[in-house]
Order: structure tokens, then sequence, then C-alpha cells
């Protein structure tokens, strides 16, 4: 999944949300100024939306679980492949937060 189409996923969740809500709001001012049938179909139609909402959040968490396990799996080799190199980037970091928190405290 590219970003740019993960991108565009979170857009139309948000559309979706967005469109469930207002019917949401739309439906509770038709209950409460008239019921009947056409409540019932605004109901089902916010149902629908919710659902079809619901479905996408849960492509959209499957694709962010899948990256998120490819990202693990990709670190993993490049640890096991490259120890060393990783010590050394590890131990790099680490002096230079420990430069970096010294001097903030140093100000104080």
């Amino acid at each position: 999944m590219t970003h740019s189409s993960s991108e565009a996923m979170k857009q139309k969740l948000l559309a979706d949300f967005h469109a469930v809500v207002t019917e949401a709001d739309q439906l509770l001012k038709f209950v409460t100024d008239e019921g009947g049938d056409k409540a019932n179909a605004l109901r089902t139609k916010v149902e629908r939306n919710l659902n079809a909402a619901k479905e996408r959040l849960r492509s959209l968490e499957d694709a962010l679980m899948e990256k998120t396990k490819a990202t693990a799996r990709a670190t993993d080799e490049y640890v096991h492949e490259n120890p060393w190199q990783t010590v050394g980037i590890a131990a790099g970091l680490s002096v230079v937060l420990g430069v970096v928190i010294g001097v903030l405290l140093y100000r104080r």
C-alpha cells in the first residue's frame, strides 16, 4: 500500500464518517419531528453507511498491521545481517542523545 493510496483511504473514511454523523443528526431530527416511514428509511441508510465505514476502517487497520509487520520483519533481518553496524548506530545515537540531554540540563 503506497502513501498516496493510504491517504486516499483515510480521506474516504473520514468522509464516510462525516456522512454517517450528518445522517444520524438528520435521523434524530426526523424521529423527534415525524417518525414513521421517513425515519425508517433514513435509519436504514445510516446503518448501511455505518457498516460500510466500519468495513473500510477494518480494511485500513489490516493494511496498517501488515505494513507494521513487514517493517518489523525488515528491521529484524537488517539487525541479524548487520549486527555490528546496528550496535554502532545505537551507540552513536546514545552519545548524541546524551550530549543533547547534558546541554539541556546544563542550560538550566
